[in-house]
């Protein structure tokens, strides 16, 4: 079966299809995925300019009620896919579930928020003159999402988009898309116009490039690397269309002298391969000081060779397989390199015979490695992590900020006042303390600094500065005769 693009409101077949196989089995052929053409995209964005017109006109309560049975349908469906995210992209069944029923949420989330909606007034500095300030609609988005978190990312986008009033088309990564298809299946039943969400799977350089190229686009979310987010942003300032961008990091989690190194452990180990490290949010530099070093690396190693790798179906897997042969190949040519630069791989690092064949890493950790090396200093996206000794917490914090990314960071520690400090002078865009890296809310606001983001922040009420534009009215109240 061939699972075809949504297209002005009609689901089409493309000119070509890809193949989506298990990395967990290779032998599992999960469907064959139409690939849109340049015509079809043309169409459909044509077709996104009238439907948010329409759409930006339904009453608020009609709007709501349309995320909400989305959102509501997701959670309802969190096992079945959840199974088929966790098949697809690789990671243990829990977090597909998981991730899709979070989905399910951002969507009930945004619900509510179509009846939070609410402008300001004013009394102007002329006599006689109201102001009114409101938001509305940006008009058509383009969402360009990646394939770690093929279900949640895409939601966390879709749906403040369609909250506010807009269209949407989306170009998800093309090594998810049976995740994506499920979800454009539950939008498209719902009461919006035709046209309104548009699902266009096809390759970044072709679909991808034309879609951030086009002047009917009016504004851009896009979650991926540093390179291509670069490059989406140099033509979208071409149409001076809106981006917002979140992309590379190169997180670090602080483990002080008085940690709890139990609970700092489960927090390196959670943080750095969850979700086989494929994460932007992994702690992929633990910062340790030297009086707890030893202790903390010996626990960590035993726990890092105590992970069950294995199928992402299989009942106690920890960490399921890398996506894609590509990117096991990426990351054993980390683990070369670090070997290369000095440091000491003390365990895993290596790619995996199991009964079913797949792109299976163990996890690895890196000793004795510094700041400077390239290891530390590059976005791996690999189960891959680098334990760097400091003397101080002041050197640790130097550590911690000496990246040009800036995504998360955490501290583990007993002190209040250090927790402060860090909390303060971390230069990231969020912080944990004794807490992973990896986790965030969905109703507050998310996103980084230097390389890490671009563009207004994600999720929660921050995400209106993206999805609205604002309109300032002045009123001349007139004679009450």
């Amino acid at each position: 079966m061939i699972h075809k693009n949504l297209i002005a409101g009609e689901w089409l077949a493309g000119d070509s299809d890809t193949e989506n196989r298990n990395p967990s089995d290779l032998s599992d052929l999960i469907g064959l995925f139409a690939q849109a053409t340049p015509d079809q995209l043309d169409q459909t964005l044509d077709q996104a300019q009238a439907a948010q017109r329409e759409w930006a006109a339904y009453g608020l309560e009609r709007k709501q009620a349309v995320l909400n049975a989305i959102g509501t349908e997701m959670m309802a469906r969190a096992e079945e896919l959840g199974t088929l995210l966790s098949r697809e992209e690789g990671k243990p069944l829990a977090e597909g579930k998981g991730e899709v029923y979070r989905a399910g949420q951002f969507f009930t989330y945004y619900a509510a928020e179509c009846l939070r909606q609410i402008g300001e007034n004013a009394d102007s500095v002329r006599d006689g003159i109201e102001v009114d300030v409101r938001r509305e609609p940006v008009g058509v988005v383009a969402v360009i999402s990646p394939w770690n978190f093929p279900t949640a990312t895409a939601s966390w986008k879709i749906a403040p988009a369609l909250c506010y009033g807009n269209a949407v088309v989306w170009k998800p990564a093309n090594m998810t898309p049976a995740s994506a298809v499920a979800l454009s299946e539950i939008i498209a039943r719902q009461d919006i116009p035709k046209g309104l969400f548009s699902l266009v799977m096809g390759a970044g350089g072709a679909i991808g490039q034309r879609l951030v190229d086009s002047p009917k686009v009016h504004a851009i979310s896009f979650t991926g690397s540093v390179p291509v987010g670069k490059g989406i942003a140099a033509s979208a300032i071409q149409n001076l269309t809106k981006v917002q961008m979140e992309m590379g990091s190169k997180n670090a989690l602080a483990v002080m002298d008085d940690a709890d190194l139990d609970l700092a452990v489960t927090l390196a180990l959670g943080g750095a391969f969850g979700g086989t490290g494929q994460k932007c949010t992994a702690s992929s530099r633990l910062v340790v000081h030297q009086a707890v070093h030893d202790a903390f690396v010996d626990k960590l190693v035993a726990g890092a060779k105590a992970m069950k790798v294995g199928h992402a179906l299989a009942e106690g897997t920890q960490m399921g397989p890398v996506v894609s042969q590509q990117q096991l190949d990426e990351n054993l040519a980390y683990v070369d390199l670090g070997k290369t630069e000095g440091a000491e791989l003390a365990c895993g690092g290596t790619r995996l015979d199991m009964p079913h064949d797949g792109f299976y890493m163990s996890p690895g950790v890196f000793l004795n490695s510094t700041n400077d090396m390239r290891i530390n200093r590059e976005e791996m996206f690999a189960p891959l992590t680098s334990v760097i000794k400091v003397a101080s917490y002041d050197e640790a914090l130097a550590v911690v900020n000496d990246t040009r990314f800036g995504l998360t960071s955490g501290i583990v520690t007993r002190s209040l006042a250090r927790a402060t400090h860090f909390r303060r002078n971390a230069r990231t865009g969020v912080v944990t303390i004794n807490l992973p890296t990896a986790g965030t809310d969905y109703h507050v606001p998310f996103g980084g600094r230097g390389d890490s983001s671009y563009g207004p922040r994600e999720q929660g009420k921050a995400a209106a500065e993206f999805y609205t534009t604002v309109k300032t009215a002045y009123i001349a109240a007139g004679s009450p005769d």
